[in-house]
């Protein structure tokens, strides 16, 4: 469901308003986790989820107005332009390079490789995405765009570029861990998103210095809180070293041997008393 509403924002508002917008979901999370999981919230965490409300608020306030296209022929006509042909262009050899060259020798130690790929290819998933759902809400508005060569096109690309972002996002969180890889692809797509965004709908178009500065500001802001609320969340517990005993007092305080009067047994020839 959460899905399917974040289908239907791109269609009434730009994706630089919507975009940033998700890192609402990651205070949500946090939150649930904190009252469900027991997962605590350390102090800089609340840092981070202000700092994510602070952002989105901004964004908000100085957000551009949608333009929606009257034919999915207008939306071809954006696509096609000079300046986002060359955007993808360059995105999709970008891709090819890390696919083909860098994945092969850094793929399993640097993180930005898989992520680079997601990233890039889910900025060309969003504006597929935008246009197929300007598509549907026109044609259930009685202008049919179904028989327009276009509209499949959008569809196939969209298909394309979601199958080859759940690979590579699935082996980077093979790889790598989720702490780590959650807000440098949320970071990586936000930003590459926004771009692909500005070139093919303008949505910074009409707008003053002041308006866009502001928007800037308030995504910084946003990717800074939510890299904030990663970071410091808080970590599980490592496992018992082999060989030794613990053991939990009131269900959630580990104590060691040198906080509790106890003997702990080592191997069968030694024995230990503090």
């Amino acid at each position: 469901m959460g899905e399917i509403a974040n289908f239907v924002a791109y269609i009434y508002a730009p994706a630089v308003l919507v975009t940033p917008l998700g890192a609402l979901s990651i205070i949500v999370s946090a939150c649930l986790a904190h009252f469900l999981l027991n997962e605590r919230i350390q102090k800089m965490g609340i840092v981070g989820c202000v700092s994510c409300i602070v952002g989105s608020v901004m964004i908000v306030i100085h957000a551009p107005q949608e333009h929606t296209p009257s034919s999915v022929q207008d939306i071809w006509t954006l696509a096609t332009q000079p300046a986002f042909l060359v955007y993808v262009v360059a995105t999709l050899s970008a891709v090819l390079a890390l696919v083909l060259h860098f994945e092969p020798h850094y793929g399993q130690t640097n993180i930005l490789v898989y992520l680079g790929i997601c990233s890039l290819m889910g900025s060309l998933t969003v504006v597929s995405i935008k246009a197929i759902g300007i598509a549907i809400k026109l044609t259930l508005d009685g202008m049919s765009q179904i028989a327009y060569p276009q509209t499949w096109f959008f569809l196939t690309v969209a298909v394309i570029c979601v199958i080859t972002q759940l690979i590579y996002l699935n082996k980077a969180l093979d790889t790598f861990n989720a702490t780590l890889v959650s807000p440098v692809y949320y970071v990586m797509f936000t930003t590459f998103t926004i771009i692909a965004s500005v070139i093919m709908f303008k949505d910074w178009s009409g707008q003053n210095a002041g308006s866009i500065a502001s928007e800037i500001c308030g995504l910084i802001t946003v990717l800074s809180g939510t890299i904030i609320l990663h970071v410091t969340r808080e970590q599980e517990p490592p496992p018992p070293p082999v060989g030794t005993v613990t053991w939990f007092i009131n269900g959630d305080s580990l104590k060691s041997p040198e906080e509790e009067h106890l003997i702990t047994h080592h191997r069968l020839d030694e024995y230990y008393e503090p």
